[in-house]
């Protein structure tokens, strides 16, 4: 028998913005992805970007995690946006990864941003729907956000979901990155860059710390080598001549 949802509360009334980017302020904003106003292929193509972008994020769009298949059928209208996101969550590439590198309590703070669109209120609902993950399964877990009440109020079978509100202290959904600190130090990934949160690239630097002093001793102690070594052999041919 599965576990009934927590009972959580927004922090506040009013805990998220109404002023972040044009989906806020303009129903008719064209970075909202309807399948009723793709009329040609390439505005299909268009509308399946958008929902790879939200989906799968930035960092992830690359030609091996396509789902072909997904894409066909809903270019064929056989399916809805709804099922076509549904297909990409669940997808065993997407699960790979995206779900094996996070913990569920990571896992509910990035689905609700990219399936509801909207960030967690609070920590008493990220611990809810954590739970859910646990006893339902993450199948289910997607079932769940999917055929909520508030997805389809915000999105209905036909629209890709985007980011509807911002919380004043986050950044941008696009910006949060595939996995947290704690796969990073348990895979050995070594971070190297700069981070640059307005446009969120990571700019490369010199590589690994280096020990400057250590390394110019060592050149020292080699030039002279060879400049001692110079020497002797223009003194031995001095000496023939």
């Amino acid at each position: 028998m599965a576990i009934p949802l927590l009972e959580y509360k927004p922090t506040t009334q009013n805990q998220r913005v109404s002023s972040f980017g044009a989906a806020d302020t303009n129903e008719d904003s064209p970075y909202i992805y309807r399948i009723e106003n793709a009329n040609s292929p390439g505005e299909i193509q268009q509308l399946i970007w958008a929902a790879y972008r939200q989906i799968f994020n930035e960092q992830e769009i690359l030609k091996f995690n396509r789902q072909i298949n997904l894409e066909t059928q809903l270019k064929n209208r056989s399916i809805t946006v709804k099922d076509f996101i549904r297909g990409l969550v669940k997808s065993e590439r997407f699960y790979q990864l995206v779900v094996t590198p996070n913990n569920n309590y990571r896992l509910v703070e990035m689905f609700l941003k990219r399936i509801l669109g909207r960030s967690p209120y609070n920590e008493q609902e990220k611990i809810a729907w954590s739970i859910q993950i646990a006893t339902l399964g993450w199948g289910k877990f997607v079932d769940v956000l999917i055929d909520s009440s508030e997805y389809e109020q915000a999105f209905g079978d036909s629209t890709v979901p985007y980011q509807r509100k911002r919380m004043t202290t986050d950044r941008p959904i696009s910006f949060m990155p595939r996995y947290g600190a704690d796969y990073r130090d348990r895979a050995g990934i070594v971070q190297r860059g700069r981070y640059n949160q307005w446009r969120g690239f990571v700019y490369p630097n010199s590589g690994p710390n280096v020990d400057w002093g250590a390394l110019s001793a060592v050149l020292l102690v080699i030039t002279a080598g060879i400049v001692f070594l110079f020497i002797l052999n223009w003194l031995g041919m001095s000496s023939i001549y």
